[in-house]
């Protein structure tokens, strides 16, 4: 019985997929469920499993764009498994070569490639190496007439490596180019900047660390403080938390946390589901979880649909400063970046602290500079204050729940 297998749907709006890669070759026994290709939407990259044991005919190349619920290829469900791989028997071509008489060898003296005295002068005058002239005097001896001819080299190559690749982008990073910028065409973007003390974070850390993991399993990072803080500022400051649709505004009374990840395929912005309920281990969990499935290729387009604001840290690839781009629908991102240690004044005092610079970019017809400006003072207030803030002064009992 032949079984025609189908593109199945990745998720809801998607029509169309891109076949990324073949796992298997035409020809070869595949076992059920196991994987067998690798497709591209313009969301994701998932792994197409073979739904049934046999042999494989493929139906599609890869690179092809394929409808949803098309026929990529067919599964021959009554043969017979082979034992073992069979060996190939290899064809032996003679290659006949008609031999041709050597060319005459050109002989080289000690003149060959020597500058007379004019014209090294005028080659040292021009930065030009008397190795990169053929002269055309007796033996190759350069000339005058060679050294006044020789035109100083722009950018010669000097032998190094200078192929290049032509690769078509995947879907994913097709559908992203252009989502990037629709959103600088489309929206009136704008970024405003602040830098937060990392010290009180720093010394939570530094107490609970080694509990919180013992405890939850998981360490305490960096993203459930600024998480935690997000959600704080989106209640203050809703319309932060809004998005545009034509003539309407669209408000959310729930926090959906949407997280930059960088995954084997690109960045991947899985979303953290009612983030205004989590806690300290909730979102650090969360984060774990969503970054383990998107660099393993796992994460599901369901998993980076929707989303009501963006956190993005380019920190941890060493970014001092930026400005995110919004992610669309949404109307803001914040950017997080790296932690160094800068003087600042502190009661009136200079002292070494360890700084970060954080970027809030924002939609401008939804968003004005009072909630923008305002939302990121209350991102940093509750940064440097998240005893008070953010752990209503219990930091032990906000670790341990």
């Amino acid at each position: 019985m032949i079984l025609e297998m189908k593109v199945p749907s990745p998720g809801e709006s998607i029509t169309e997929v891109e076949i990324a890669a073949w796992l298997v070759e035409d020809g070869d026994y595949v076992e059920k469920d196991q994987p067998i290709a690798e497709v591209d939407s313009d969301k994701a990259t998932l792994e197409l499993p073979a739904e049934e044991s046999g042999i494989i005919t493929l139906k599609a190349e890869e690179g092809d764009a394929v409808e949803v619920g098309s026929v990529v290829c067919l599964i021959d469900m009554d043969a017979e498994k082979p034992e073992g791989t069979p060996k190939k028997e290899e064809e032996i071509k003679v290659e006949v070569k008609e031999e041709k008489p050597a060319a005459p060898k050109e002989e080289k003296t000690y003149a060959t490639g020597t500058a007379s005295p004019a014209a090294k002068k005028i080659l040292d005058e021009k930065s030009i190496k008397p190795s990169d002239i053929i002269g055309s005097g007796r033996d190759g001896r350069i000339t005058k007439d060679d050294a006044t001819k020789a035109v100083p080299s722009m950018g010669t190559p000097t032998g190094g490596s200078r192929g290049i690749e032509r690769k078509k982008l995947s879907m994913l990073r097709r559908k992203v180019a252009e989502r990037l910028v629709s959103v600088k065409n489309e929206t009136a973007m704008l970024t405003t900047f602040n830098e937060v003390d990392m010290k009180p974070i720093f010394d939570l850390r530094k107490e609970f660390k080694e509990d919180f993991k013992a405890k939850h399993g998981v360490g305490l990072g960096f993203m459930s403080f600024f998480t935690l803080a997000v959600v704080r500022a989106l209640k203050m400051y809703p319309d932060v938390n809004s998005m545009m649709d034509g003539d309407y505004k669209i408000s959310h009374n729930f926090q959906d946390i949407s997280i930059a990840v960088s995954g084997p395929k690109g960045l991947m912005v899985p979303v953290i589901r009612n983030a205004e309920n989590l806690t300290f281990r909730g979102v650090e969990s969360e984060v774990k979880r969503l970054a383990i499935r998107a660099r393993d290729g796992q994460i599901t387009v369901d998993e980076m649909t929707g989303g009501t604001f963006t956190i993005t840290n380019g920190g941890v690839f060493g970014s001092m400063l930026s400005t995110p781009i919004i992610n669309p629908p949404q109307s803001g991102i914040l950017g997080m970046h790296n932690i160094v240690e800068r003087p600042i004044a502190v009661n009136g005092e200079v002292v070494i602290r360890p700084i970060m610079y954080v970027a809030l970019s924002y939609d401008h017809r939804i968003i004005d500079g009072r909630e923008s400006v305002g939302f990121l003072v209350a991102v940093k207030e509750a940064l440097e204050n998240p005893i008070e803030i953010l752990m209503d002064n219990n930091p032990k009992k906000a670790l341990e729940m």
